[in-house]
């Protein structure tokens, strides 16, 4: 995948639909009874990198305070959905240690992971910023994931919602309407190509997660250091 391309043809379908107030809203964020959660193998950015994103959450903030912005400690870059959220799921129903041997065995190979946070995009409830592995160590990684948890017996639902090949975080979801998507739109076009930062990845983790993400719902299970 041409990471750029995608990233480019994705904000310009999903500026049109802002502007065009065909944009959706995400019911769930305040939901106290959701009960969506799986396990997630995450990349966080390093602390400089998020404080970059967090004035560009200032911005935003600025025209529209009332939709729903990652804190700081929420902000991440999935690199496998290893079980999706579902209703209902829980650590009891699986071996915790079997996916943690697993992640390890894939990670043999793995030396080095660099990312580069540049730019924003889009989605049509959603906004994000982009991220660019420097070589195609990621891409590498998750394919061995893919193979490895696939010859195993054990839960896993990966790739069942999409086939996850991108590094972007996302930062700010729309839970209200939005106050005024112009703005919006003008701001996002002067952070369309901001340079947020490089970073080099230290460690992975694994984390038992709702289905924001939110450090209050969050369980880790294990650190992976590179």
């Amino acid at each position: 995948m041409n990471l750029a391309e995608h990233y480019n043809q994705l904000y310009k379908t999903s500026s049109e639909a802002i502007l065009a107030e065909n944009y959706t809203l995400d019911t769930q964020i305040n939901n106290g009874s959701d009960s969506r959660f799986g396990i997630t193998l995450l990349i966080r950015p390093s602390e400089t990198v998020r404080a970059n994103i967090q004035l560009f959450l200032e911005d935003l903030k600025a025209i529209d305070d009332v939709q729903y912005y990652y804190p700081d400690a929420d902000i991440h870059i999935t690199v496998m959905s290893i079980i999706s959220c579902y209703d209902g799921f829980s650590l009891d129903k699986i071996k915790v240690h079997d996916y943690i041997e697993i992640i390890e065995k894939s990670l043999i190979e793995v030396n080095q992971i660099n990312i580069e946070f540049r730019g924003i995009t889009a989605s049509s409830s959603a906004i994000m910023i982009q991220g660019f592995p420097s070589d195609k160590t990621l891409t590498a990684f998750r394919n061995k994931l893919r193979d490895n948890f696939k010859k195993s017996d054990l839960q896993q639902s990966i790739d069942s919602r999409y086939t996850i090949e991108t590094a972007h975080s996302t930062v700010m979801r729309f839970q209200e309407t939005l106050k005024n998507p112009e703005k919006l739109i003008q701001v996002l076009e002067q952070y369309r190509d901001y340079d947020f930062g490089e970073f080099k990845v230290e460690k992975l983790e694994l984390v038992y997660n709702d289905w924001y993400q939110k450090v209050e719902n969050t369980i880790h299970l294990a650190d992976f250091y590179l």
